[in-house]
Order: C-alpha cells, then sequence, then structure tokens
C-alpha cells in the first residue's frame, strides 16, 4: 500500500518549473527537486520514474494551467479589442513565460502550439476576418511574446495594434 502524498503533485511541478525557469534542463535534477520540495529524491524517483518525466510532466501540467488561465482572461476581456485581449493575458502570461522556452517533449510542444492557437484565434477573432485578420494576429502574438520575454524598451504593443488592425 502506498503512503500518502505528502506534497501534491501540483506543488512538486511549481518548484520544477521554477528551476527550469531560472536555471534551464539542467538545472532540474532528483536532487535539486528533493531539495526546493523537502521530499527525498528516492521519493520523486518512485513518484516519476525518470528526471525526463518529471519534467515534461511539470511542463504539462503549467500549459494545462496556463490554458485555464488563458481561457478565464479571454472571457473578462469580452468585448475588447486585440489590444484590451493582450493586457488582459499579461496578468496570467507573464508569470510563466519560462515555460515558453523549455518545451521540449512532444506532449508540451503540442499544448504550447494549441496555446498560441488559441491566443492568435482569440486576436484575430478581434481584428476581423479572414487572412489579413490571421497574419496580424500572428504578428501581434509573436510581438507580444518578445515583449514578454525581452522587455519592451522602445516598443509599444498598441502601436503595432495600430498599424496592424
Amino acid at each position: 500500500m502506498s503512503r500518502k502524498k505528502t506534497i501534491p503533485d501540483e506543488q512538486v511541478h511549481a518548484a520544477i518549473r521554477q528551476l527550469l525557469a531560472t536555471g534551464g534542463d539542467k538545472a532540474v535534477s532528483f536532487g535539486a527537486v528533493a531539495r526546493a520540495t523537502r521530499l527525498a529524491p528516492s521519493t520523486l524517483a518512485q513518484r516519476f520514474g525518470t528526471v525526463p518525466a518529471m519534467r515534461a510532466a511539470a511542463l504539462r501540467q503549467g500549459w494545462q494551467a496556463l490554458t485555464e488561465a488563458t481561457t478565464t482572461a479571454m472571457d473578462a476581456a469580452a468585448g475588447k479589442g486585440p489590444q484590451g485581449l493582450l493586457k488582459a493575458l499579461d496578468a496570467v502570461a507573464a508569470p510563466v513565460i519560462g515555460l515558453l522556452r523549455v518545451a521540449t517533449d512532444d506532449e508540451s510542444r503540442a499544448l504550447a502550439a494549441g496555446w498560441r492557437q488559441m491566443v492568435e484565434t482569440a486576436l484575430s477573432l478581434r481584428i476581423g476576418q479572414g487572412e489579413k485578420a490571421r497574419e496580424a494576429a500572428a504578428i501581434l502574438f509573436a510581438a507580444w511574446q518578445g515583449q514578454l520575454l525581452w522587455g519592451g524598451e522602445g516598443f509599444r504593443l498598441k502601436d503595432a495594434v495600430k498599424r496592424l488592425t
């Protein structure tokens, strides 16, 4: 009979994502996660099997949580234009931007691509119809993500929205 988990997977996943965001793939090991969560490395090995499986589980859960938070933010921004949508999404995407750089397994990449498509579709619907709206949405998404990743000094997203819509 297995013991009751003292720390839920979601909490372990959050610690793993924090390690990934600050130190990349090499920062995640059973020992590093054990220190971050106060679980024994053997407990983590039993729970996840391998370090890559542990990392992948944390990324999948992170993408799923981001998708849910994005849906909520989109609902809150209903009736607002593309700039209003991106502003609403800043609050949910900025804290987990590190996930975008470390989606290394196939399932995480698929979840990331699905999230991107969801955001681009919502932007496109706020811009108009047709191929031009889809292209503008893709450009706005890329500009928004670039701004989150690298900062936006000298660049205002609202100016890009005005030019593209």
